[in-house]
């Protein structure tokens, strides 16, 4: 699950907050709130898991992820599965406590979360499944606090499946040597040399989403200092991965919590002065 290394909750967290706080147009309501913490919490876990239980035969390959539980033989399949389902019901019974727009959205939580682990056998863009499943906290998020999704929710959604796939390519560089090795397929395999550049782009994408979004809602001065702060942390990672060295791969993967907090931030002073 993963409770031990928060930074996967918190990639997801943020910009589910940022949701919240632009559907409610301030601060969101402390039942929605708790809800959607919570919510994220246990379908990032779950998320985990069920990634575990699709690598259990390559994990013990890789480097970084040769000693996880189901490789290293600690658990079962079984036991895997069984938590996995376990979670997704915690999370589905927390969202019968919104509303029937954010309900219809669930299912697709569950296919997306479940989907994912799957898609490096086939295709070198499960970045972007990722993005869609560690963002669609943005979409429900918004139909539970309007009773619908909007073009603003679903532009949110985009500029985090953009953010998510630039962060998740500097994960992927980690490994790379590895899933050569092993056939596995991700972003930083089908960019190669021009990984450093797709991601500077990916990130210049996001932003760009994100102005228009702030146009949109009316959105002022905090919240675009916001994005020049989130811009900084880019720079900086940048500077991180310029070598395609694996651990500042890691640290600039890792950096990418602050970026989106900042924004959260810029945000929610927006909304409050």
């Amino acid at each position: 699950m993963r409770a031990d290394k928060p930074i996967g909750t918190y990639l997801l967290l943020w910009p589910t907050l940022w949701a919240l706080w632009i559907a409610a147009e301030g601060f969101p309501r402390l039942d929605l709130l708790f809800i959607f913490v919570v919510g994220v919490w246990v379908t990032r876990s779950a998320g985990c898991v069920i990634n575990d239980f699709a690598d259990r035969k390559v994990d013990g390959h890789v480097k970084r992820t040769k000693d996880r539980p189901l490789p290293a033989g600690r658990i079962t399949s079984k036991e895997a599965i069984t938590l996995f389902v376990s979670l997704m019901l915690v999370a589905f019974v927390l969202v019968l406590f919104t509303n029937t727009a954010a309900i219809m959205l669930s299912p697709i939580a569950l296919l997306l979360a479940f989907s994912y682990p799957f898609m490096k056998r086939y295709t070198h863009f499960p970045q972007v499944v990722l993005g869609m499943a560690f963002g669609w906290g943005i979409p429900m998020a918004f139909a539970a606090t309007t009773g619908e999704v909007g073009l603003i929710g679903w532009l949110v959604f985009l500029a985090k499946i953009l953010w998510t796939v630039a962060y998740d390519t500097q994960y992927a560089m980690v490994d790379r040597d590895d899933d050569l090795k092993i056939g596995i397929k991700s972003t930083a395999v089908f960019f190669g040399q021009y990984d450093k550049i797709a991601i500077a782009g990916l990130h210049a994408a996001s932003i760009l989403v994100l102005i228009y979004i702030g146009q949109l809602a009316g959105l002022g001065f905090w919240f675009h200092a916001g994005l020049v702060g989130a811009v900084v942390f880019f720079i900086y990672q940048q500077w991180l991965i310029r070598d395609r060295d694996r651990m500042r791969c890691f640290q600039a993967f890792l950096n990418n919590h602050y970026a989106e907090l900042v924004v959260l931030i810029g945000l929610a002073i927006d909304y409050a002065i």
